[in-house]
């Protein structure tokens, strides 16, 4: 993992979230191509390591624009398991959207615990946001199940949100503020960090102060 601009890592004891690189596509590839993962995405299954190659190469520009920032969840005998994110930036308001999927190697051994308290860290330690924000499909119970288990509160229901092949769907809204956060089981995993949030993020965040 190179040293750039971009270089940020944030290690939990089972699990390390850092920036996806190029070399990533074939194991994105292996994960996203089960179509039990992507059963509820708006995209997916991948049919060809190219589509994996398409999404590495939009990220950049993301993160330069600061409206997205995807990492890359890695398992440390398993290696990469899945992508979680941060978008939907309201940047005068100190709130984002969380969003995270994992391949069926990771599910059911903790990873999604680990995986948020390394969003959350990065959302209200590193960033100073006050809210993060996530949905879940209505019909995706393990989905929702996963959110409340690690401090998330559900909020409502908006109907209609989400296309789904020939299908619209409602998606319920889940919410964890700062103070959620500070007292609830995320706060207590420990996270080690290195590199820096990429400048495109701090400096908005920076703005929207003025």
């Amino acid at each position: 993992m190179a040293d750039g601009p971009d270089h940020l890592a944030l290690h939990a004891p089972g699990l390390t979230l850092r920036i996806p690189e190029p070399g990533d596509a074939t194991a994105l590839y292996r994960l996203a191509s089960d179509p039990e993962v992507t059963e509820w995405f708006s995209w997916g299954p991948y049919q060809e390591t190219a589509e994996a190659r398409a999404y590495l190469d939009r990220l950049p520009d993301q993160r330069e624009r600061g409206t997205q920032l995807d990492l890359l969840q890695v398992h440390p005998t398993m290696g990469p398991v899945g992508i979680t994110g941060l978008s939907e930036f309201s940047y005068r308001d100190r709130r984002a959207m969380v969003g995270t999927w994992f391949g069926r190697n990771a599910w059911g051994i903790g990873a999604n615990q680990e995986g948020k308290a390394l969003m959350a860290y990065l959302a209200f330690e590193l960033l100073g946001l006050v809210r993060l924000g996530a949905y879940a499909n209505t019909e995706n119970v393990r989905s929702q199940k996963a959110l409340e288990k690690v401090g998330f509160q559900r909020e409502g229901i908006l109907r209609g949100w989400h296309r789904h092949g020939d299908r619209q769907l409602d998606v319920a809204v889940y919410g964890m503020l700062r103070p959620d956060w500070q007292r609830g089981p995320l706060a207590d995993i420990p996270v080690r960090v290195e590199g820096d949030v990429p400048q495109s993020f701090t400096t908005l965040l920076a703005a929207a102060s003025r």
